[in-house]
């Protein structure tokens, strides 16, 4: 088991259930591909770096996880069609 970053940026236009909803999603996801959940942070809403998508706030979140080395792929695949996320990465942590 490797350990995993996944970094998600919400969409600030929707409301505070539509963006739990979306949180809730991608740790599902994580748990789906055999991934253990070990952290969330909520950095709440930030300002983006440049206009994405019309919008220049948006929230962040980080969910750090445990998985295999397949598990980091099939995340990305199914976060890139989820509506209402901006911009996402999944990072692998180093092991130091």
């Amino acid at each position: 088991m490797n350990k995993y970053e996944l970094a998600v940026v919400v969409s600030a236009k929707i409301e505070d259930e539509e963006r739990a909803a979306v949180v809730d999603k991608c740790k599902a996801l994580i748990e789906r591909f055999g991934g253990t959940i070990t952290e969330v942070d909520d950095w709440g809403k930030k300002r983006l770096a440049y206009e994405v998508q019309k919008m220049k706030e948006a929230f962040y979140y980080f969910i750090k996880f445990d998985a295999e080395t397949t598990a980091p792929a099939e995340i990305e695949s199914r976060v890139r069609i989820m509506d209402n996320v901006i911009r996402f990465l999944v990072v692998k942590q180093d092991e130091a």
